[in-house]
């Protein structure tokens, strides 16, 4: 796959002009509505796939199948975001209309991360093809770790990092608007909403550890790798206002994603062995994340959510 110098400026050149565009809809403070949290959705969605299919078109078949199995792994690992986003933001009590603007910036900050993870794991795995094993043997154990936890979500307000963080850095205990640091007596001091956005990034970095070597299972090349996480974290504060409210709902989502992580774990081991077609790859994906949603909102129809299940939520 030749990828001229162009073509990468022009994704940079779109995914900024769409930044904008959205930081201009959203330049005041204000509570987001299921209403426009939709549309923004769509919106986001819509210029994923679109991008799909230019990849489909201008690269041909098996390039854009690889481009939609990534972006719809990458999609799905990043619900596991929007669970911890709601358990900050209520550790935190971030109030709503202040919330588009931190995750704005914490999106901004995971381009920017997952973009120089990326650039490294394509390096690495240029030299040193064998770690692509090291890559699967972390997604088989990773979602293996993930099915024995499901029914947890810890509080990364409780992290050791963030108790360390916040004891370092001088900060205020009271919200200032949208502003991330205020001056107060000469002492310039951080808001509450600059701590969160920290640990909104930390957590990111977190995740980026798994979604990044998922998405080396179905492609090895970096454009693809790259604009597939991108169009799949852009649309995440949509998705995240879209589905505050449905959260407990999701009971076996993460059942789901620890299954969809074992399976590409499982595929990019075997790679030497077993050459998997992407179609393939991509439709077992998409099977296991239909039946895990149909099967929590079937588990949830009544509002009937066993304990254990409530615990998964945060609740």
């Amino acid at each position: 796959m030749v990828v001229e110098i162009w073509m990468w400026a022009s994704v940079l050149v779109f995914i900024l002009a769409m930044l904008l565009v959205d930081l201009f809809a959203h330049r005041k403070a204000h509570e987001i509505s299921f209403k426009e949290a939709a549309v923004w959705s769509t919106v986001w969605v819509v210029t994923g796939v679109a991008f799909g299919a230019i990849v489909w078109s201008t690269f041909g078949a098996e390039y854009g199948q690889q481009y939609f199995a990534g972006f719809l792994i990458e999609k799905s690992l990043a619900v596991d975001n929007v669970f911890i986003w709601a358990i900050i933001f209520a550790s935190l009590a971030v109030p709503r209309k202040y919330q588009h603007r931190v995750l704005f910036l914490g999106v901004i900050g995971a381009l920017i991360f997952r973009g120089i993870f990326i650039a490294a794991g394509a390096a690495i795995l240029e030299s040193f093809a064998w770690v692509l094993y090291v890559f699967a043997a972390f997604l088989i154990f990773t979602g293996f770790q993930m099915l024995r936890k499901r029914s947890e979500h810890d509080d990364p307000s409780n992290s050791a990092f963030f108790k360390w963080f916040s004891r370092r850095v001088p900060s205020t205990n009271e919200y200032h608007g949208q502003k991330l640091f205020v001056r107060k007596n000469g002492a310039l001091l951080a808001t509450p909403l600059f701590l969160v956005l920290v640990l909104i990034e930390f957590t990111d970095i977190i995740f980026a550890v798994d979604s990044i070597p998922a998405i080396f299972a179905v492609t090895s090349e970096p454009f693809i790798v790259f604009t597939a996480n991108a169009f799949a974290i852009l649309g995440l504060r949509a998705m995240y206002f879209l589905l505050a409210d449905l959260m407990p709902r999701f009971v076996y989502l993460k059942l789901g994603l620890s299954l969809v992580l074992i399976w590409v774990g499982i595929k990019m081991g075997l790679h030497d062995l077993v050459k998997v077609p992407t179609l393939i790859s991509l439709g077992v994906i998409v099977a296991i994340l239909t039946i895990a949603i149909v099967a929590s909102f079937a588990a949830t129809r009544n509002g009937a959510i066993q304990s254990s299940e409530r615990t998964a939520v945060g609740e």
